[in-house]
């Protein structure tokens, strides 16, 4: 079995439980030699819809990467400064969570390059990880403290930067490991993970971009390999989240319906919606790159 239901309401995402994940490439993540690290994987996902391609983070190569359908994967970008989590402002812009320099980015039109973050209160940045853009252009990342050496912050947050990207606000800071995070599909929701704690946590957004009420929306903890990590959601505010076995899909309500399961040694780092009808969602792993058709279409990058 491919796909292990929980609930029958699976059955309107994925058309059958004998679907199994496509295993598009693979040879990607590596040892960079980081204390404490001992393998940086695949990550980040990103569907770029004009150009009918994704791109994804090679982080243990220190390059980007693109899949491109009847073309396979080639080198995209190298080095990429260890960017993990990647995503599109509203205007189209790539904007980069980068390891090796501690910060955010984005990537310009005219091919160079703005910081969006890099600092909080004159400390650097822990090693920002994951990223997402409000509709409105304001830029939600975490920020997981992963090496001790760099920390000068006291604490591993998630942050908001204006869309004009003149302030930078913590909007919670008490995690373990905050890792991926992203909006339901009316930006009324904010969902953060903590891959330490091994749940999801639901935010209710204000008008001013702080966030409020902070519960449990799902507990990941399984006996199968794997912990909360990327997270995206479809546009019925289903939420996909790595996890325990394989990818965890959760209704809007907390409820975990299934897994669609990966197979031994194939713990997934990341997700992401793609192809033209956004029906496909991507996914990475500590060394592959893989793909599953669903039924129901993700929320698409930009908004």
């Amino acid at each position: 079995m491919a796909i292990e239901q929980n609930a029958p309401e699976l059955s309107r995402i994925v058309s059958s439980l004998e679907l199994e994940v496509e295993w598009l490439a693979d040879g990607f993540g590596g040892d960079r030699g980081t204390p404490g690290i001992p393998w940086w994987p695949a990550e980040g996902p990103l569907w770029w819809r004009e150009g009918g391609y994704l791109l994804f983070s090679d982080i243990g190569q220190n390059r980007r990467m693109k899949w491109a359908p009847g073309e396979g994967v080639s080198l995209f970008m190298e080095p990429s400064n260890e960017a993990n989590g990647l995503t599109r402002d509203p205007q189209g812009r790539l904007v980069a969570c980068e390891h090796a320099t501690q910060r955010v980015t984005r990537l310009e039109s005219d091919g160079s390059v703005t910081v969006v973050a890099d600092r909080y209160d004159g400390k650097r940045l822990n090693r920002p990880n994951d990223v997402v853009v409000k509709s409105d252009g304001s830029i939600y990342f975490t920020d997981p403290l992963l090496i001790a050496a760099d920390k000068e912050l006291e604490f591993r947050g998630v942050y908001r930067v204006s869309p004009d990207l003149s302030s930078i606000t913590p909007v919670v800071t008490d995690w373990t490991i905050p890792n991926g995070l992203c909006f339901s599909p009316g930006e009324s929701v904010l969902y953060i993970n903590d891959s330490l704690e091994k749940h999801i946590r639901a935010f209710d957004v204000q008008d001013d971009g702080t966030v409020t009420n902070g519960s449990v929306f799902c507990v990941l903890k399984g006996e199968r390999p794997g912990t909360p990590d990327g997270m995206k959601v479809d546009i019925e505010g289903n939420v996909y989240c790595t996890g325990s076995g394989g990818i965890w899909v959760i209704n809007p309500s907390g409820k975990h319906l299934g897994t669609i399961l990966t197979g031994e040694g194939n713990n997934v780092t990341n997700v992401g919606w793609g192809d033209e009808d956004w029906r496909t969602l991507y996914l990475t792993t500590f060394d592959k790159l893989g793909r599953i058709r669903l039924k129901i279409p993700g929320v698409p990058v930009p908004r």
